[in-house]
């Protein structure tokens, strides 16, 4: 993929605490509700960000966790409330939902303070580019064929995050640098890389039977951005692990773009998130 050209000089980039302006945001896989949420880092992304329109693109609240146990920090209240301020203020704020917040999927149509939530939709860049915008579960055949299965894979991941937060713990008192079990797991484990190339490859073929030039989704918690067959993938990634989002520059350029840095909490607050790889720009 040939590179993109630099940054506008005035959009900033939010790294450094001046405001990241952007035309368009993406934003997934946030997961309220549960210890492993990077609620702090994502309230620090918000209030540096300044956008025309906001995707929340599932996995918002994660409503598997808080059925098996509740859990609700005052961080995670303040990131409810930090996206329907800017929803107050002028900003579009679209929500698709995904399988761990399936139950907002019976108001789709509806508007709840100023946040749009509809099953999925169609996004047009500033240079003319349509993109897909949806969750991704309902093409994951182990989400939608053996949901017993898919809540297997959410608790095994849950446990390596936790077993994460204690070895990272002990590398901290070392001086070593955050690692992730689950990242490593994802990119060298066969099954679980095939996994993840099959569902980029379903979703730019369902994009293009759509007639959209891409496809932008989460669900996976792994950030890219690449063309499959002729079509543009886009995955914002997650406020778990990477604390990545996708954002869209005024030109049309399409760009992943870090949040935060990871943080090793106490041993009763949320799971680190891990170093993401190289932002992307397309």
């Amino acid at each position: 993929m040939q590179k993109a050209p630099p940054s506008p000089p005035d959009a900033g980039d939010g790294a450094d605490g001046t405001p990241l302006r952007v035309r368009t945001a993406w934003i997934s896989d946030i997961h309220l509700g549960t210890p492993g949420c990077q609620a702090p880092a994502l309230l620090d992304f918000l209030r540096d960000l300044e956008c025309d329109t906001l995707y929340l693109v599932g996995d918002i609240v994660d409503g598997w966790q808080l059925k098996r146990s509740w859990y609700w920090p005052q961080a995670h209240n303040d990131v409810v409330q930090k996206i329907l301020r800017k929803a107050r203020k002028g900003t579009r704020v679209v929500f698709v939902p995904g399988n761990h917040d399936g139950f907002a999927r019976r108001y789709v149509e509806l508007s709840f303070g100023g946040v749009e939530v509809v099953e999925d939709c169609l996004h047009q860049t500033a240079d003319g580019r349509m993109l897909w915008v949806t969750h991704g579960d309902l093409f994951d055949g182990i989400v939608q064929h053996a949901r017993w299965l898919a809540h297997v894979g959410d608790a095994a991941y849950t446990l390596a995050l936790e077993l994460n937060r204690w070895f990272n713990r002990a590398r901290s008192h070392f001086g070593l640098p955050y690692w992730s079990l689950s990242g490593y797991l994802k990119h060298k484990v066969k099954r679980a890389v095939s996994y993840i190339d099959d569902f980029e490859t379903v979703l730019a073929h369902e994009a293009r039977r759509r007639g959209a030039h891409g496809v932008v989704c989460g669900h996976i918690h792994h950030a890219e951005i690449r063309t499959i067959d002729g079509i543009l993938y886009c995955n914002d990634g997650d406020w778990v692990e990477s604390l990545t989002a996708l954002v869209e520059h005024a030109d049309g350029r399409l760009e992943i773009v870090r949040g935060g840095r990871p943080q090793l909490p106490p041993a009763t607050a949320a799971v680190p998130a891990a170093e993401p790889e190289p932002a992307a720009t397309v």
